[in-house]
């Protein structure tokens, strides 16, 4: 009978310890961190890393080193279930051949500069083209394509994970005239938003226009966007040529397809025949917004479906939505499927495109001595 109770004792024993165990290994994934891992290497023997920062709430933003790429961000629809929702790879090789800058960090300038020209207190100076004949995104080797430094990670006592990355343009870089040195740091807080802080100096006066070129997918798989619902905060936005490039024009969003001040869904008026639709195939336009130099909240995209939503804060002047007109079906998915025409939408935070040529557009330039700076924040949340 001792012995009978004895073996029992211990059983007892060892299911209060495993499941003390269980506890504190359930304790411990809530715990907010960020950890790295190499990710591959690019053709020039360059390692790239990946760091994964997780909150206490679960929440996962997975960033590479090559390009400041955010690969994944997972985020909780009604129920607390999380799923990834932005575009990107599974592996580092497509990020090395040409893509639509998933999920990267774009300079030295956002968006289209026309014809790749430019002046700067009088000089002219010629860039790189590689959007037929205008300069898009910062050049075919722009910052997406650089592998970045990372300066510092951290995790703070109010639980919000840090990942400082830092980069430095040589002077002519792309045709950029000055020696860039540019610093992004990505902060995850506890109430699931993504802060993105923009830092850049220079030693010569040159221009400067940093964005983040996630796209994303609020139903956690790999749809159409057309039944999200978007909101953006502006009155105006910027029509543009044949070729992307703004006109110079101010127009107002009434009465257009181009009225988001009230939620609609992305695929109610897309192909209504507007002619600006018609120019890209969709929504690759600037929206602009009347206060500057004060962060807002400028935009929101909602999926009813699934009830996330990501809510968009800026001191930007703009934002350029994009609903992923160009995406062809020909780059793998990460569900081992492809992404298709309109699979994803962008919100990038910016200044205007072609704002070195447009003299009714907010100043773009950067002087020695000078600060650049930026803040845009994504929050990620359900109803």
């Amino acid at each position: 009978m001792m012995k009978s109770n004895t073996i029992i004792i211990l059983l007892t024993c060892l299911i209060i310890v495993s499941c003390g165990q269980e506890n504190e290994s359930t304790s411990q994934q809530k715990e907010p961190m960020i950890d790295r891992e190499v990710f591959g290497q690019t053709q020039d023997g360059q390692e790239v890393d990946l760091y994964t920062l997780r909150n206490a709430e679960g929440m996962e933003v997975k960033v590479i080193t090559l390009g400041g790429i955010i690969t994944s961000w997972t985020a909780p629809d009604r129920q607390g279930n999380y799923k990834d929702v932005v575009l990107g790879f599974n592996e580092l090789e497509p990020y090395l051949g040409e893509h639509p800058y998933f999920g990267a960090l774009i300079g030295r300038f956002g968006n289209r500069i026309a014809k790749g020209k430019m002046e700067i207190d009088g000089e002219a100076y010629e860039l790189a083209t590689n959007n037929d004949l205008n300069h898009l995104h910062g050049g075919p080797t722009g910052f997406h394509t650089r592998v970045w430094e990372v300066i510092s990670t951290t995790t703070l006592n109010n639980g919000n994970i840090e990942l400082k990355l830092k980069y430095i343009s040589a002077d002519m870089e792309e045709g950029y005239p000055g020696e860039l040195t540019c610093l992004v740091t990505y902060t995850l807080t506890s109430d699931n938003s993504l802060h993105i802080d923009y830092e850049a100096t220079t030693d010569k006066t040159t221009v400067v226009n940093l964005t983040q070129h996630t796209y994303f997918n609020l139903s956690g798989a790999n749809n159409p966007i057309l039944d999200h619902k978007l909101m953006i905060d502006a009155e105006q936005y910027l029509p543009v040529d044949e070729t992307l490039i703004p006109t110079g024009e101010f127009a107002s969003v009434e009465e257009t397809p181009f009225d988001f001040t009230s939620p609609k869904t992305i695929g109610e008026e897309i192909n209504d025949g507007h002619p600006q639709l018609a120019i890209g195939g969709g929504y690759d336009h600037c929206w602009v917004f009347e206060k500057v130099d004060t962060v807002r909240l400028v935009a929101s995209a909602y999926h009813p479906e699934s009830g996330r939503k990501l809510i968009v804060y800026t001191d930007e002047p703009g934002i350029q939505f994009y609903s992923g007109n160009f995406l062809d079906g020909t780059l793998p998915s990460k569900d081992n499927g492809v992404y298709n025409k309109r699979s994803g939408f962008c919100l990038e935070t910016q200044h205007f495109p072609d704002s070195p040529n447009q003299d009714a557009f907010p100043s773009v330039i950067l002087s020695p001595g000078e600060t650049y700076t930026s803040h845009t924040r994504y929050r990620l949340t359900a109803e």
